[in-house]
């Protein structure tokens, strides 16, 4: 049940006991660059407003911090996870999302590192220093809303009592809503279940938490109801979806997915992050190659190591989704994996950071800039170029040595995606052009040749293209399947290593991506390959 907002409660007399011994807040604490005077703003609209308008500000004195995270640690009680009723301050994690945090933010995370709490607490000072604000929590289930419901009538518990009884009181505390009629301001948690949550409302701050595990189905969908929500934004509202991983597919992974399309700022917190994950040091005569190499990447300690494997000899294969280490294995593919998951992690874990260079917003990715002299292989499978759906990928490798040379993926089709194809082509050495002939294909390859002009385009059986079919396809991925094996050195790129843990034997036999991934830049990959073997003797 949510906590009642009365003060005969055993906590709620401890908090008035405690609140005659906080301490109060002292201009001198901000060494001038915070006029603070508690009297003002406990009583001051026009103070809290002013307060409100220099949140994000980091002033000298607090050595990095901003205002919030003052306010936040100064104002804001939790229970901790022995029981005790304590001040709110930030740990590793919590401080971490507030140096990165931006307008619009995702997380990937591990299990409970109090991001849930701290993304309350952030968005209640908001709330409270901003009149006619309405923050918005949604949660995978009732219970996680009242949890978090919990956590936020505290906040308001222990207040400093000239706030609850002045500017901050409340007209409403019930299981949906906090009212500040002073203020016009409100503080509401509902859960994903209601698909009119937030209609007919005006947002400025909404917080939509374990995404990855919204109730879907028919009369639920999990990206409808999310969509529905960001329709009641406010402009220049703030924005946070987090969630621990729950499988390739779905609206988080999306999400995830689809940041930097969408400038969203991603943020990922390992389990380690986290100081209670500690148990008994193991031996380290007993290390294995695999966790010597985590801490050769991390500076991990023999208790964490401890801690480690008493996760994974619990939850066995859901340790990785549970207790997240990298933000790419993290999503469990659900069906078994076409390609050797164990080699998709180890190129995974030596890839370099970030790619050379980017452009088009990151859609395209070159890891090895063309050379004078050298042969090139530019393969394409198109799509039809909505918003939505499939992406057209383009991939570049070096017809000698089999290296990814560059990527691009995006949702472009037919004459842009023709163009987008031949400069690529041109810029290394007028490569061989080999375009899928399938579907969307047909339109690319005929924009090449009548609006751009360009001549070097893959033939097979003398027509333009690549035919994939059920004799070509397998063929085909079993170049990746080699390339894995034999030169992993030769893949360049985690989007595509992503997509190949993705992409599954399905139910009816056949493979593809699991439902709710993407395919295309594989697809690409393996055309790349198998028609750098049949053009191994053509002539140039």
């Amino acid at each position: 049940m949510v906590e009642a907002h009365v003060r005969g409660t055993e906590e709620g007399a401890a908090a008035d006991h405690c609140a005659a011994a906080r301490p109060e807040c002292k201009t001198e604490d901000f060494a001038g660059e915070l006029e603070w005077d508690e009297q003002a703003w406990l009583h001051d609209a026009e103070e809290l407003k002013r307060l409100g308008t220099m949140l994000d500000e980091c002033p000298p004195s607090l050595g990095g911090r901003n205002i919030a995270t003052e306010l936040i640690e100064r104002l804001l009680w939790v229970r901790t996870r022995d029981g005790k009723i304590t001040r709110l301050r930030a740990n590793a994690v919590q401080r971490e999302f507030e140096h990165r945090r931006g307008q619009k933010n995702i997380v990937l995370k591990a299990r409970q590192l109090g991001l849930t709490t701290w993304t309350a607490a952030r968005f209640f000072l908001r709330t409270i220093t901003r009149p006619g604000t309405l923050t918005l929590q949604v949660a995978h289930t009732q219970q996680a809303a009242e949890e978090i419901f919990r956590i936020v009538h505290r906040f308001v518990d222990w207040l400093p009592q000239g706030l609850r009884d002045g500017l901050l009181r409340t007209s409403q505390l019930n299981v949906r809503q906090i009212v500040f009629p002073e203020i016009d301001a409100q503080y509401c948690v509902v859960t994903a279940g209601d698909r009119n949550a937030g209609r007919g409302l005006t947002v400025q701050n909404l917080h939509c938490s374990e995404l990855a595990r919204w109730p879907g189905g028919q009369q639920c969908d999990p990206g409808e109801i999310l969509a529905g929500l960001r329709a009641t934004l406010a402009p220049g509202a703030e924005v946070v979806l987090e969630s621990t991983p729950q499988g390739v597919g779905g609206c988080f992974y999306e999400e995830w997915r689809k940041a930097d399309e969408t400038g969203t700022v991603r943020h990922f917190f390992p389990w380690w992050m986290e100081p209670a994950y500690c148990a008994e040091a193991v031996d380290p005569e007993t290390l294995s190659d695999e966790e010597r190499k985590l801490m050769e990447r991390v500076p991990l300690t023999l208790g964490q190591i401890g801690f480690r494997r008493q996760i994974r000899a619990g939850l066995a294969s859901l340790a990785p989704q549970e207790y997240a280490e990298d933000a790419e294995s993290c999503f469990l593919a659900s069906g078994e994996c076409f390609f050797d998951l164990e080699a998709i992690g180890r190129r995974m874990g030596s890839l370099p950071q970030e790619a050379g260079e980017q452009r088009y917003n990151g859609a395209m990715e070159i890891w090895l800039p063309v050379e004078r002299n050298r042969k090139y292989v530019v393969s394409v499978d198109p799509a039809g170029g909505g918003s939505g759906g499939d992406y057209s990928a383009i991939e570049v490798v070096d017809r000698e040595t089999g290296m990814q040379c560059a990527e691009f993926a995006g949702h472009i089709g037919g004459l842009e995606l023709a163009r987008r194809a031949a400069d690529i082509a041109r810029e290394y050495n007028n490569a061989w052009l080999v375009v899928e002939r399938n579907n969307h294909g047909s339109g690319v390859l005929a924009y090449l040749e009548m609006v751009c002009r360009y001549e070097r385009v893959f033939r097979q059986n003398g027509q333009a293209g690549w035919l994939t079919n059920s004799a070509t396809r397998p063929a085909a991925l079993a170049r990746i399947v080699a390339a894995l094996a034999e030169a992993p050195e030769c893949l360049m790129s985690r989007r595509l290593l992503a997509e190949c843990r993705s992409f599954v034997r399905l139910p009816d036999g056949s493979t593809g991506a699991q439902p709710g991934a993407h395919d295309d830049r594989v697809m690409a990959m393996a055309i790349a390959l198998a028609a750098r073997v049949e053009l191994a003797g053509a002539r140039d």
